[in-house]
């Protein structure tokens, strides 16, 4: 890994979704602002039940200790 490399990393490792993520062509903003999306759905969702889903596809509840008892 040259010295490039190194120092593209490290800017992409200091990088932090901004709201202009949305508008910008780029793939790490493209990416920036997917996972700001999924975040905040998931936590408006307030979902706290954890499901997997199988090989054929059926979801399957895992309980949680002390709530589900």
């Amino acid at each position: 890994m040259d010295k490039k490399d190194k120092k593209d990393s490290a800017n992409i490792a200091g990088r932090y979704y901004e709201s202009e993520d949305y508008t910008r062509n780029d793939q790490l903003s493209s990416g920036l602002a997917t996972t700001h999306e999924q975040v905040s759905d998931a936590y408006m969702e307030g979902q706290v039940d954890t499901v997997i889903e199988d090989v054929v596809g059926v979801d399957i509840s895992i309980p949680r200790k002390g709530y589900d008892e």
